[in-house]
């Protein structure tokens, strides 16, 4: 079993069990927060996480009386804010950030710096919104003008992705469809995305809230969104299953995490607030206009959302031969 399905089951049970004795649950809950509560995040800011994760503490900071901090750690893979959000034993710091770091590091590192029983689910928030996209040199409209050149001209065309996880699926379904394209590397997703638009880099995954001043421009053609279902800030634009491809789904997931141990009253309490906060239609604006899908839930559903998307990805890592990580 893996720690994902382990934290959907132990959600589920206690929702089960709390039920009848809710009200007296609520009294003898400790207070919490009792001071200042950071949001620690493992991307840089103005990424769409980012900009969710400020509009959700300036909610979370009116309903606690408490200030609600975002410390921006980004680097390592992610490893960086991870392995320090763990080290800190604070009770009053919690991981925000993308479920698919955890998902896809097993397979993308011999050996893993944490274990993902170290921390806990709390809240779901949201979907970041992952465009895949063409270099308009290609005069390609769809993924599958793009999939035909590639096999027409096999090893002529290049591509990239920005993160771990879309990175496996991309490269599973070349192998599947028996489409050869060279992989080009990148640390900086801006030079990625300016070679694009100049027609070096051929075929580009990445968040839209990156490409999308590029594809408002006509520099970047885009071919469809990852997302399971249509994004509601690109009704037009269709989903990668729409377009015939659904083994390039990928839903990027964003929640909260806490310590481990972290009591199940007190995360449903948390997630209770945050799907409050998403409630308000003014922030719930903002979000799709940072290219964020809101898809509230609670630890029970946060927690079978990831093992879902844990299941995705080690299908996909099968397919390629990848084992996971020695130490998970």
């Amino acid at each position: 079993m893996t720690a994902f399905k382990h934290w959907a089951v132990t959600a589920v049970a206690f929702a089960a069990l709390a039920l009848p004795s809710a009200a007296l649950g609520q009294a003898q809950q400790p207070a919490w927060p009792t001071r200042s509560v950071k949001l620690l995040l493992p991307l840089g800011a103005g990424a769409g996480a980012d900009i969710g994760a400020r509009l959700i503490a300036e909610k979370l900071s009116a309903k606690w009386g408490q200030s609600v901090v975002v410390e921006n750690r980004p680097g390592g893979d992610g490893f960086v804010a991870i392995t320090g959000f763990i080290s800190s034993n604070d009770d009053h710091m919690m991981f925000l950030g993308p479920a698919s770091s955890f998902t896809a590091h097993p397979y993308l590192h011999d050996k893993l710096p944490y274990s993902m029983s170290d921390l806990v689910p709390v809240a779901r928030i949201s979907a970041t919104v992952v465009a895949l996209n063409a270099a308009p040199s290609l005069n390609a409209k769809s993924v599958s003008e793009v999939a035909a050149m590639a096999k027409a001209q096999p090893g002529k065309l290049n591509w990239a992705t920005i993160t771990g996880a879309t990175d496996l699926i991309v490269e599973a379904w070349l192998k599947t469809a028996g489409i050869e394209m060279v992989k080009v590397p990148y640390r900086n997703p801006v030079q990625a995305l300016t070679d694009v638009g100049e027609g070096r880099l051929h075929l580009y995954s990445a968040a839209y809230a990156i490409v999308r001043p590029q594809v408002q421009a006509g520099r970047v053609q885009m071919l469809a969104v990852m997302s399971s279902a249509p994004f509601s800030g690109l009704p037009n634009v269709p989903t990668v299953a729409q377009a015939g491809f659904p083994e390039l789904t990928f839903d990027g997931l964003v929640g909260l995490f806490g310590q481990r141990g972290m009591p199940m009253a007190l995360r449903e309490r948390i997630a209770n607030d945050v799907k409050e906060a998403l409630a308000d239609k003014a922030l719930a604006e903002k979000l799709v206009a940072s290219a964020q899908e809101v898809v509230p839930g609670g630890p029970a559903e946060f927690a079978a959302s990831i093992d879902a998307q844990f299941k995705a990805i080690a299908g996909i890592a099968k397919t390629l031969g990848l084992k996971a990580a020695t130490n998970q």
